[in-house]
């Protein structure tokens, strides 16, 4: 059964009459460049995957965490002795509460960015060990030039 036919059939006529059956990502159209798909916006119709991008991200995460920890030791710190400072005051109990509050919101950020760096780090490693399997892949299926010179 011809690519129409049973996109017709699957999708109800979806594909334009005399068109070529397409795919869209996200609802955008894709762009006329003879296949391959691609996207608004230009660049490379070909999907890559690089660790480049994941890696950073990760080490931005780490970096984020660093700045966390060191953020929730700077508050520590500066509410060291309010409370003795400040009995008697209606405040003491506010401040009190207000530290416990930034400490929790604190140590939840620092932990995301923690658990974020690794499993951003590792989806780079997985995404660039994928694709170099993919061209290892795609060079031993090609044709040798004799093969193409055959053909």
């Amino acid at each position: 059964m011809a690519l129409n036919a049973k996109w017709d059939e699957l999708f109800g006529g979806a594909a334009p009459s005399g068109q070529p059956a397409s795919m869209t990502l996200a609802g955008l159209p894709a762009e006329d460049r003879g296949g391959g798909g691609g996207g608004g916006g230009g660049g490379d119709a070909n999907l890559k995957a690089e660790e480049g991008p994941w890696h950073g991200a990760g080490k931005t995460s780490g970096e984020l965490r660093t700045s966390t920890t060191t953020s929730l030791t700077d508050l520590g710190t500066a509410n060291e002795g309010v409370t003795g400072g400040t009995a008697g005051f209606d405040s003491s109990a506010a401040l009190t509460e207000i530290l416990g509050t930034w400490k929790t919101r604190l140590t939840a950020v620092r932990d995301e960015c923690g658990r974020l760096e690794s499993a951003l780090k590792s989806a780079g490693r997985d995404f660039g060990e994928r694709e170099l399997d993919t061209q290892r892949k795609i060079a031993a299926e090609a044709p040798t030039p004799s093969q193409k010179k055959e053909g």
